[in-house]
């Protein structure tokens, strides 16, 4: 199993949904393109992430939205170092189609009193529901390292959300711990690298709005 050396997870950079949360009214999600602070902050992360590959290849996946797709553009890595493969396991989680500002602010309300994992927004999906795919996404990915010329290096360009669930994935966090992080910011990103002892560690943890609260004693 030719296991990659580094694992990289890139949040997209702002999009225009981040900046005014009113045009989910009038556009889908999925087609919300970066602002020009958010093409910024992907040239910005793109040129640490040329400076850490150098000339080593790249398996890239990447969410079908918009955003993430101009966000990996702005990355300008070299197109014969890198395989690319849209990965809608990755996507953003699922709020609704079209949505009303009012409604979504209630529900979120509702979200923060009910916990972030379990809560399931009215025609859309809860944090529970996206570990699923994102859990079926990484058994695919352990599969590709069983190739002998798999590349030292993975990139997933994809959401805050899909980050950190990712992470309590692949660390076996509990929800406890989950629900006690914050997302990345735009254009953030946060790496598994692998260590002499075959273990995979996590550069640097993610911000905390709170001590984890669980139920009980795990171990």
């Amino acid at each position: 199993m030719a296991r990659p050396r580094r694992i990289v997870l890139v949040r997209h950079g702002e999009s225009v949904g981040n900046a005014d949360d009113s045009v989910y009214e009038r556009e889908p999600d999925h087609a919300l393109p970066l602002t020009e602070r958010g093409w910024r902050q992907a040239e910005e992360t793109g040129k640490r992430l040329r400076e850490v590959f150098g000339r080593e290849r790249v398996s890239v996946y990447v969410s079908p939205y918009r955003r993430t797709h101009e966000t990996l553009n702005a990355f300008r890595l070299d197109p014969e170092l890198v395989r690319v493969r849209e990965e809608p396991r990755l996507r953003e989680q699922d709020w609704g189609n079209w949505q009303d500002r009012d409604d979504v602010r209630l529900q979120k309300a509702y979200r923060d009193a009910y916990g972030h994992f379990f809560y399931r927004f009215a025609q859309g999906e809860s944090g529970a529901d996206v570990y699923d795919r994102v859990g079926g996404f990484l058994e695919s990915l352990f599969r590709s390292f069983e190739a002998p010329d798999h590349p030292p290096n993975v990139l997933l360009v994809t959401h805050g959300l899909a980050m950190r669930l990712f992470c309590m994935r692949w660390f076996h966090w509990t929800v406890a711990e989950f629900e006690s992080l914050s997302n990345p910011g735009n254009g953030e990103t946060r790496m598994l690298l692998l260590g002499e002892d075959g273990k995979y560690t996590l550069d640097r943890p993610f911000d905390r709005w709170r001590d984890p609260e669980p139920y009980w004693v795990t171990g």
